[in-house]
C-alpha cells in the first residue's frame, strides 16, 4: 500500500537567501511607502488650499512630441509612464517568484493565488452589491481589488521586527499576483480601441529583448532604447501602457549566467526599486491624491454610493476574499499552517491588503476619466478605505507582534544556562553567596 504524502506545509519559514531578499525589499518599500504618503498629503494639500489652481494648471500641464502622440499631460505622463516602471519590477518579481520562489511548487503557489483572486472577487461583489452597479457606478467595479505593495509591506514593518517573515513572503507574493491580476483588469476591461499594427512591432521587439537577455547582452544602452519605444507602441496601441512594464518585467532572466553572480533580474530590480519607490510612485501619488473636499464637499462625498462602495471593498471585501481564499484552499487540499503562524496572522495579513491606494488610484482614473465628480468620489473612497484598512491591520498585526516578541523572549529564556538568574535581577549574587537555594540540588546531584 502507498505511504500517504505528507501533507503540504503553508507559509513556511523561507530560506536565509530568501530572508535577506525580503530584508531588502522591506526596508526599501518601507521608505518609498513614507515617502509616497507625505507626496499624496502634499497633493491633497495643495488642491484644498489658495494654491489649487497652481495644484491643477501642473496636473494639466502638457508636453511631449505631438507628432507622436505622446503629448500628454502630467498627470498622464505620471499614470501611464512612471507607472510602467512600477509594474516592470512588479513583472520581475512575478518572475523571480515562479522561477525561484513560492509560486514554484504548484501546491505552496495555489494559496497565494486563490487568496489574490479572492481578493479582487469579494471586493468586486460587495462593490457592485453596494452600488448595484447603477449607470456611471458600473465603471468603478475594479477600483478596490488593488493592492498597494509600498504601504503594505510599510506597515507590516511598522507593526513590529518580531512577526515571522514568512508572513513578510506571503504578503509580497500575494502583492505581486495582486498587481498582475490588476494589470489583467486594466488591458482587459480599459481598452476602448485597439490599434493592432504597434502591437504587432512590440511584439517584435519583446522577441528581441528576450533574445538579448538569452545571450546576457548587459549593455543598458541596447535595452533602454528598447524598453522605451515598446512603451510607446502600447501607448499607441490603446492598451494601457503600464502593461509595457509587465511584459518586459516577465521576459527577463531570473537566473545568472556564466561567471555572474547576480542575474539581470536582480540588477536591475536593485537599480530600479529606489526609482520606482522614491520617485515615481510617489509623484504619482502627487500628482493624483489632491481632491477637492472643501466647501461642505466632504460630506457630499461620503453619501455617495460610490464612495461608500470603494471603502467597504476595500475594508471589508479584501479581508473576507484574501482569508477565506487561502482558507478554502488549504482545507480542500488538506494543507496544513506553518506551526510558527496561526489564522489570525493570515487575517492581518488580509487586512493589510486592503491598502488599495496607487494601483486603486490608477484603475479610478481609468474607469471616470470622463465624469470628475465622480473620479473625486472614488478617489476619497481609496484614501479613506486604505486609511481604514492600514489602521485596523497595524492593531491586529501589533497585537500579534507581542504575542510573538514574547514567544521570543521564553525562547531566549529557555536557551540561556544562567535563565533563572538572569530574570532574577540583584537577587543572583546573593543566593549565589549563600549557596544553592532551598529545595534545588547541588552540582554532586545531592540534596543541600
Amino acid at each position: 500500500m502507498a505511504a500517504t504524502p505528507p501533507p503540504e506545509v503553508l507559509f513556511e519559514q523561507p530560506s536565509s537567501r530568501e530572508r535577506r531578499f525580503l530584508g531588502d525589499v522591506l526596508r526599501q518599500e518601507t521608505v518609498g511607502g513614507a515617502i509616497m504618503l507625505v507626496a499624496a498629503a502634499l497633493g491633497l494639500v495643495l488642491a484644498n488650499t489658495a494654491a489649487s489652481d497652481w495644484y491643477q494648471s501642473l496636473q494639466n500641464y502638457v508636453v511631449g512630441p505631438a507628432a507622436l502622440n505622446l503629448d500628454l499631460p502630467l498627470d498622464k505622463w505620471a499614470s501611464d509612464g512612471l507607472l510602467a516602471i512600477f509594474f516592470f519590477i512588479a513583472g520581475l518579481e512575478l518572475k523571480r517568484e515562479v522561477v525561484l520562489g513560492s509560486l514554484r511548487r504548484p501546491a505552496a503557489a495555489a494559496v497565494p493565488i486563490a487568496a489574490a483572486i479572492g481578493g479582487m472577487v469579494a471586493p468586486a461583489l460587495i462593490y457592485a452589491a453596494w452600488t448595484r452597479l447603477d449607470g456611471v457606478a458600473a465603471e468603478g467595479w475594479a477600483i478596490p481589488t488593488a493592492t498597494d505593495i509600498a504601504f503594505a509591506l510599510a506597515v507590516l514593518a511598522v507593526a513590529g521586527t518580531h512577526l515571522p517573515s514568512a508572513m513578510r513572503a506571503f504578503l509580497l507574493t500575494l502583492a505581486i499576483v495582486d498587481d498582475v491580476l490588476a494589470i489583467i483588469i486594466i488591458a482587459v476591461f480599459f481598452t476602448d480601441a485597439l490599434i493592432l499594427w504597434p502591437l504587432a512591432v512590440a511584439a517584435v521587439l519583446c522577441v528581441v529583448y528576450w533574445l538579448l537577455q538569452q545571450r546576457y547582452v548587459r549593455a543598458w544602452y541596447v535595452y533602454v532604447p528598447i524598453a522605451v519605444t515598446v512603451w510607446a507602441l502600447f501607448h499607441e496601441s490603446g492598451v494601457h501602457a503600464t502593461v509595457a512594464g509587465v511584459v518586459l518585467g516577465l521576459l527577463t532572466k531570473v537566473r545568472p549566467g556564466p561567471g555572474e553572480t547576480d542575474s539581470p533580474a536582480e540588477r536591475l530590480e536593485h537599480d530600479l526599486r529606489p526609482v520606482s519607490a522614491g520617485f515615481a510612485v510617489p509623484v504619482f501619488a502627487f500628482l493624483s491624491a489632491g481632491v477637492v473636499l472643501t466647501g461642505g464637499k466632504i460630506g457630499n462625498v461620503l453619501a455617495d454610493p460610490i464612495s461608500q462602495g470603494v471603502i467597504l471593498g476595500l475594508v471589508l471585501g479584501k479581508l473576507i476574499g484574501v482569508f477565506s481564499g487561502a482558507f478554502l484552499v488549504a482545507k480542500l487540499t488538506r494543507a496544513q499552517l506553518s506551526k510558527n503562524l496561526v489564522w489570525g496572522d493570515v487575517a492581518g495579513l488580509a487586512m493589510v491588503s486592503g491598502i488599495g491606494f496607487t494601483v486603486s488610484l490608477l484603475i479610478a482614473e481609468l474607469a471616470f476619466e470622463s465624469d470628475l465628480t465622480e473620479l473625486d468620489n472614488s478617489k476619497v473612497g481609496v484614501l479613506l478605505g486604505s486609511v481604514i484598512s492600514a489602521v485596523v491591520a497595524l492593531v491586529i498585526l501589533r497585537l500579534r507582534n507581542r504575542v510573538y516578541r514574547q514567544l521570543a523572549a521564553e525562547e531566549t529564556y529557555s536557551e540561556t544556562p544562567d535563565a533563572p538568574s538572569a530574570m532574577l535581577g540583584d537577587n543572583t549574587d546573593k543566593q549565589d553567596d549563600a549557596g544553592p537555594p532551598p529545595g534545588t540540588r547541588d552540582e554532586k546531584g545531592a540534596s543541600p
